[in-house]
């Protein structure tokens, strides 16, 4: 198994912690692929994650949102009244979470045929969003705009 030593990054950088913490969490993450899933582009600021949950019902499954992680578990209640002589659909328990980037929120979550699909959109605050600035100045107090037109 490869390692990586971000220490040396670590020296030399500042306000890059999150960044190296996901590259340590993917890296970890390929070990577990249970439950599969898809991540959908819906549009510019709007995304899908489907959950195959063959077997579960929407009791068994919790989600759970906290600031740039949702965390989707799921387990099921152990039924002795049936006996399998096959049992290939998975029911085991699984703690699934997914890093999201800044502004992206949990809108919706629903489960039908067997798949979760949790919709997610990124909303920038006004405050965040790129905003034109006037430039004062000159002899006669002009007011131009950031591309040289005069106001």
């Amino acid at each position: 198994m490869r390692t990586y030593d971000f220490s040396p990054l670590w020296r030399s950088t500042i306000g890059f912690d999150r960044l190296f913490d996901l590259a340590e969490t993917a890296h970890r993450a390929g070990e577990d692929n249970y439950p599969p899933y898809n991540i959908e582009r819906l549009g510019d600021d709007r995304y899908e994650i489907s959950l195959a949950l063959a077997g579960f019902s929407p009791d068994e499954i919790s989600i759970t949102a906290e600031q740039n992680v949702v965390t989707i578990e799921g387990g099921k209640v152990a039924n002795t009244e049936r006996e399998y002589c096959y049992r290939g659909i998975s029911a085991r328990p699984f703690k699934r979470q997914f890093n999201l980037a800044d502004y992206v929120q949990v809108k919706n979550a629903a489960f039908e045929n067997g798949l979760l699909k949790i919709e997610l959109v990124r909303e920038v605050p006004e405050a965040m969003k790129p905003r034109r600035i006037a430039i004062n100045g000159g002899p006669a107090g002009n007011v131009h705009q950031l591309e040289g037109k005069a106001a």
